[in-house]
């Protein structure tokens, strides 16, 4: 009898990332989802196909799926008391929602003393994901089960790298299970979160320096990109890889998350080659022209992507920290205060605070900076940069 996995998100990276790590690792996968229509999908068929996107392209068959509706909490419940290993993928927006059903199922595994530990991959882009989905179930439990909650199930943050894009209507129209996603396939978690032993599921990279991985992420992957599509926004750019094939977009993207890599050097004390191999790497990736990825997903949502802490203002503070001075960062930062595209509203929100009281008052609001601190200044260095230049007309 094969183990079984609880898959909560049935979107692109439930099912074009963790589904395909279970299903290679022969797991029975279940999703839960709330698509009433991609859960009758999924359980019609038992199957779906991913599209590997690249210099050359295939499908995989991932079998041996079903699913059930994130609704019907009795179905969710008996799924999770009998799961050999857990992951979410639901956005954070939703992990509030998965942690009522989610509690529930453990309570009725708790009844069963003898079932093993459960460990759940929190794959969620935001910082400490397994500590905040761990707290949302413990807030329904009883004492008794909040006890049982911190021996018997690990919350296992996770450090999601592939990309997978938005697809075009015609794709969509091809299969509506079809996902496609670049080749890159690696999953580093943190491996001091399990409760059980590591699962052997492929492509999972089990870390004990955990948060230096998390920061090669933010600060080197998400930077960089976000970056990449800001600037490529200036420059009237369309995709991500039109944008990276661009020289001077290419050059300042380098050079910002260099000085991400020497900040991980110092604080992390990760080895300085290999993250310059995985920065050779990333920009590779990035112009995947098979990948179709936009600036427009990868910039979109830009008040988020100036927080104090996330990839961009976050970056630069870390640089800081290690006594780096982020001039490139910064003119990334910069870049992404001018960044307009009508069609997005934070990006409508953001011009306009920009327009009626200032580019300060965009770094005090939402990038929580002050006069006082060294970036706020950097940063203002750079928006002369960029108007000095014909990067704004």
């Amino acid at each position: 009898m094969r183990p079984k996995a609880v898959q909560f998100g049935a979107g692109n990276i439930g099912r074009g990332f963790l589904g395909q790590l279970f299903f290679e690792s022969g797991y029975e996968t279940v999703f839960v989802d709330v698509d009433a229509e991609l859960v009758g999908e999924l359980n019609r068929r038992g199957s779906y196909p991913i599209r590997v996107v690249g210099d050359t392209s295939y499908d995989i068959d991932v079998h041996g799926v079903r699913a059930v509706d994130g609704a019907d909490t009795e179905a969710v419940v008996r799924e999770v008391a009998t799961a050999d290993i857990a992951a979410t993928a639901v956005g954070v927006k939703a992990l509030p929602a998965v942690a009522e059903p989610l509690a529930r199922g453990l309570e009725a595994r708790f009844k069963r003393p003898s079932r093993p530990p459960l460990d759940i991959i929190v794959c969620e882009n935001m910082v400490n994901a397994a500590d905040f989905l761990k707290g949302k179930v413990g807030e329904t439990l009883s004492a008794t089960d909040k006890e049982l909650l911190e021996t018997r199930v690990g919350f296992v943050d996770a450090s999601i790298g592939r990309m997978v894009p938005l697809m075009t209507a015609e794709q969509r129209g091809e299969d509506p299970l079809l996902v496609l996603v670049e080749e890159y396939c690696e999953l580093p978690i943190d491996k001091a979160a399990f409760k059980g032993p590591v699962p052997p599921i492929r492509h999972l990279e089990p870390y004990d320096n955990f948060q230096a991985y998390v920061e090669r992420k933010l600060y080197i992957h998400n930077t960089g990109h976000a970056i990449a599509a800001y600037l490529g926004h200036l420059r009237g750019h369309t995709f991500i890889w039109e944008a990276i094939g661009d020289q001077v977009v290419r050059d300042r993207v380098k050079a910002a998350v260099d000085e991400s890599k020497e900040a991980l050097v110092i604080r992390r004390g990760l080895d300085r080659s290999g993250l310059d191999d995985h920065i050779d790497d990333l920009l590779r990736r990035f112009a995947n022209v098979a990948l179709g990825d936009t600036v427009f997903r990868v910039a979109r949502d830009p008040i988020r992507k100036l927080g104090r802490d996330d990839r961009l203002v976050g970056a630069a503070r870390a640089a800081f920290a290690a006594g780096i001075t982020p001039a490139h960062i910064a003119f990334g930062i910069a870049s992404a205060i001018f960044y307009d595209e009508p069609s997005d509203p934070e990006a409508v929100r953001l011009k306009g605070v920009r327009e009626n009281e200032g580019v300060e008052a965009v770094l005090a609001k939402f990038c929580e900076l002050t006069p006082d601190d060294e970036l706020y200044n950097t940063v203002m260095q750079a928006v002369g940069t960029l108007h000095g230049t014909d990067w704004i007309c």
